[in-house]
């Protein structure tokens, strides 16, 4: 019985230490993929403000050549 227990307490702990240390493995994984994550946010939010910001320009510009076409065509419709 002895003999039994001293074969298989080592064997238990070496396997409870090797799923410690692999869980403490995959929370470091998760931290560093937290973090690349939030990276990849940061720049899709900050292309969206750069996208934003060219959408409102060429708006405007539409707006723009939309006012000198209804001049014109009021001066030709005279």
């Amino acid at each position: 019985m002895l003999t039994a227990a001293l074969a298989t307490v080592p064997t238990f702990v070496v396997v409870l230490i090797g799923i410690l240390l692999n869980n403490s493995r995959l929370s470091d994984l998760r931290s560093y993929i937290d973090v690349r994550f939030s990276a990849i946010d940061q720049r899709f939010s900050d292309m969206e403000k750069v996208y934003e910001a060219r959408t409102n320009l060429i708006l405007g510009k539409i707006e723009d050549v939309d006012t000198r076409l209804s001049r014109l065509e009021g001066r030709f419709a005279r």
